[in-house]
Formats: C-alpha cells, structure tokens, sequence
C-alpha cells in the first residue's frame, strides 16, 4: 500500500513539474518576441557554448570514428562488403549516431553549467537584486542562453559529424589502404537531402531543450549549495531523457516525410 502511495507522489510530482516546465517554455517564447533583446549577452553565450564544448565534441566525435568503423569492419569483411563501409557509416553518423551523442555529451556539459550558474545566482539572491535594480533576470539569463544553444548545438553537431568522418577515413586510410579523396567521394555520393534535413532539424529542439531543462533547473534552485547541487545533477538527467524523447518523436516524424 506504501509503495502504491510512492509511486501514485512521484507520478504527481512529474506531471506537476512537466506542466512547470511547460509554462517556463511558454514564457521563454513570450520574451523572445518582445522588445528589448541583449544582443551582447546572446552573443557572449553563443561563443561560451560553441568555444566551451568544441573540444569536448572533437574528442567524442573523432573517437565514435574510430571505434565504429574498427567495430563494423570485420562484418563486413566476412560478406565481402569493406566497399560500403564509407555510406554505411556516413548515413549513421550523419542521421542519428552522431546527433544524439553530441547532444547527449553536449547535455552533461551545457546543461548542468547552466543549471549551475544560475542555481548559484538564485542562491546568492543575484537574481532577486537584478530584480530590484529593474533589469528583467529572465530575458537577461534564460533567453539568451536557450537562445545560444538551440543556435550553437546544430554547429556542434555538423562539426562532430565532420570529426567522426574523418576518424572513420582515417581507420579505412590505415587499415584498407582506402585514400581519404575516395572515402569522401562515396560519402558524399551515399548522404541525401533526406539525411541531412531531418538531422539538422531535430539537433535545434535538441539544443532547446538542453538550454531550457538547464534554466529551469537553475531558476528554480532550492536554497543552498545543495541545491545548486541539485539543480545540476537533475538538469542532466532531465535533458538527457527528454532528448530520447525528442529523438523518438523527431524519428517517428522523418518516417512519415522522408524516405528513411
């Protein structure tokens, strides 16, 4: 009986601060539209995210290369199918592999920085005397960073793609003696229009939803360092699991639209 108690809480607890969320997406879209916009500030976030996480995503995006390339050639091999290894991996990474680990490593790192930073601000009641001195903490804080990474993290993407292309090439380069002009000649001729589209599409909701689950979590920060603590750790786990979400929804739509 307990436990049936717990877990009807917790299904209350969720939908109450999926309707939060909800209404923080709903005024995030209300202080877009209105006069005046931080031009600076949007700027200097758009540069913290993209300079912040470049080298994060290089290192991923060139070692998710290497690996699934060493991994799918001895398959390949035994059906005599090396040849089709540049548009296997191309198609994968470019519609799927590729964006969902970029954000989800994009989301560890942005999502709980944010989350933190603004948890701290909340805390420190910085919040409260921007809120005194007549500067609006919303727009200044939450717009322009959501703003920043639904803009950044498709750059992120296309640039994590580009360095798990050149690994995967690089692997074929030493392993079947496969020059890169060739290996980036059947890439390019295996990626469509139909490839490219859905993924670039789907990585801007996957950098809102990053830039929102952070501020949210941040705006809303329970007192003390705890719960800056808080704030971050459940940012990411938030935003990791609404990014499958969107995934799936933004998968189940392609199919629909696009020949997949």
């Amino acid at each position: 009986m307990a436990s049936s108690i717990n877990i009807a809480d917790k299904t209350y607890n969720a939908l109450v601060e999926i309707g939060d969320m909800t209404f923080f997406a709903k005024r995030y879209f209300k202080s877009v539209g209105s006069a005046p916009i931080e031009w600076e500030e949007l700027w200097r976030q758009c540069y913290l995210v993209g300079n912040r996480s470049l080298l994060l995503v290089a290192v991923t995006g060139f070692i998710l290369g290497l690996v699934f390339t060493l991994q799918s050639r001895p398959t390949l091999s035994e059906f005599g199918a090396v040849s089709w290894m540049p548009s296997m991996v191309s198609i994968s990474i470019v519609r799927e592999i590729g964006p969902v680990i970029t954000a989800l490593v994009c989301a560890g790192k942005i999502s709980s920085g944010i989350g933190a930073e603004i948890g701290s601000m909340r805390v420190t009641e910085q919040i409260d005397a921007m809120e005194v001195s007549g500067t609006n903490p919303f727009k200044y804080l939450v717009m322009t960073r959501v703003t920043a990474t639904t803009l950044m993290l498709p750059l992120l993407i296309i640039f994590g793609d580009a360095v798990a292309l050149f690994g995967s090439a690089l692997v074929e380069y030493l392993k079947g003696g496969v020059s890169f002009v060739l290996y980036f000649n059947k890439v390019f001729d295996a990626i469509t229009f139909n490839d490219l589209l859905p993924a670039t599409i789907k990585s801007f909701f996957f950098g809102f939803v990053i830039g929102l689950i952070g501020c949210y979590k941040g705006y809303y920060c329970e007192k003390g360092t705890a719960g800056v603590g808080k704030a971050s750790n459940s940012a990411v786990v938030y935003a990791s699991m609404i990014l499958f979400v969107v995934d799936f929804i933004a998968v189940f739509i392609s199919d629909i639209f696009f020949e997949i």
